[in-house]
């Protein structure tokens, strides 16, 4: 008897490169997350175009259209993932900043990967930061959302060497490289139990608009 694969979304902002290795990977009939949504804060995301080329339903919601409503915005998203009936909901490049609304109203079953080992350089421009810092080793990390940003519990961490002569550049590509493998890991990891992940099966989340 074939599992039934879990329902996941992709939030994000640009070109999504870790939303297109999520959506290869999906395509495999072992991985079991099925990609059913891809959703962007900007109508004009690269990504959105590369989703739909891959068969994936992609959606915008402008944040510019709820003004300084970040929870209108919010709520908004909420109700196309529910009606959507996701199970998990992965950031990737999303750059805005959750209010406690989306983060409590997904706790647990939403997923962000960060471009630096966690707990060191939370925020932006971590690659620039890690050269200032002299550190030897640099890299990225999956952890699940919380209300903290870039806080809650790391699931896969992959790090980099920090080579003499980097670039911040140079050393954003070597990161993103390992983020497009540990981000897929991460997620079928989590959503087979391996990581203490979700339940075999979440009502509350499987018939969200009850």
């Amino acid at each position: 008897m074939v599992a039934l694969k879990r329902r996941a979304a992709i939030m994000i902002s640009g070109r999504g490169s870790n939303m297109a290795a999520l959506v290869a990977a999906a395509r495999s009939p072992a991985f079991p997350v099925s990609i059913d949504l891809v959703l962007s804060n900007r109508p004009d995301a690269a990504g959105l175009a590369a989703a739909r080329c891959a068969g994936v339903r992609a959606e915008a919601i402008d944040h510019r259209e709820f003004g300084q409503d970040r929870t209108a915005h919010e709520s908004a998203i909420d109700a196309t993932l529910r009606a959507a009936h996701i199970e998990i909901v992965c950031l990737a490049g999303y750059m805005r900043l959750l209010t406690p609304f989306l983060v409590q109203a997904w706790q647990g079953h939403m997923l962000n990967i960060h471009p630096s080992l966690l707990p060191s350089f939370p925020g932006l421009k971590t690659h620039a930061r890690a050269l200032r810092a002299g550190v030897k080793l640099h890299g990225c990390t999956v952890h699940i959302v919380t209300q903290e940003a870039d806080a809650g519990p790391i699931l896969a961490q992959a790090a980099v060497p920090v080579l003499p002569g980097d670039s911040a550049d140079d050393l954003a590509r070597r990161v993103l490289h390992q983020e497009h493998s540990i981000y897929p890991a991460a997620v079928a990891a989590f959503a087979s139990g391996a990581t203490g992940g979700l339940p075999a099966a979440d009502a509350c989340l499987a018939n969200p608009l009850d």
